[in-house]
């Protein structure tokens, strides 16, 4: 090898030509495998949702020593506060009494619901509990009335 002349700089052709075949060598390996974790990213934020969303309904359903639902939801829903049963309340008989024993009265939450859930009939709806961490989710899910949860859609179709 030749020591370079004064005012000679640079890079032969021969060393460009292989930092761009290595390079397209990487890119070949490393694309297909960027692809193929993103879908595995989005299904397994899919089902851990799910599995959380179960979870909640659980420790509701616990909590308000509940063994069935009275008023499931059917229809596939991703807002909490209306999930998994919005509608029973101390006039229906649904929701007569609190964790406390206390009678629930005209300005207590409704429902059985996963996101500002009334836990004290207090009429002051200062004790509200978050079952989840966010009022509305990526899929949409129905319950039946034991609290079986079923996703209907991911949010990622």
């Amino acid at each position: 090898m030749r020591l370079p002349k004064r005012g000679e700089k640079g890079f032969t052709l021969i060393e460009l030509l292989i930092v761009v075949a290595i390079l397209g060598v990487l890119a070949a390996v490393v694309i297909p495998n960027v692809g193929r974790f993103i879908g595995r990213g989005e299904s397994e934020a899919a089902d851990t949702e799910f599995t959380n969303i179960q979870s909640a309904v659980v420790a509701m359903m616990t909590d308000n020593e509940l063994d069935q639902l009275p008023n499931p939801v059917g229809v596939a829903t991703s807002d909490m506060a209306a999930f998994p049963d919005a509608t029973s309340d101390w006039n229906n008989g649904g929701k007569t009494t609190d964790i406390n024993g206390n009678s629930f009265g005209a300005g207590d939450r409704a429902g059985f619901i996963l996101y500002q859930h009334d836990m004290l009939g207090d009429t002051a709806n200062t004790t509200l509990v978050n079952y989840v961490a966010t009022q509305t989710t990526k899929g949409t899910y129905t319950v039946d009335a034991y609290g079986t949860v079923t996703q209907q859609s991911t949010g990622y179709d």
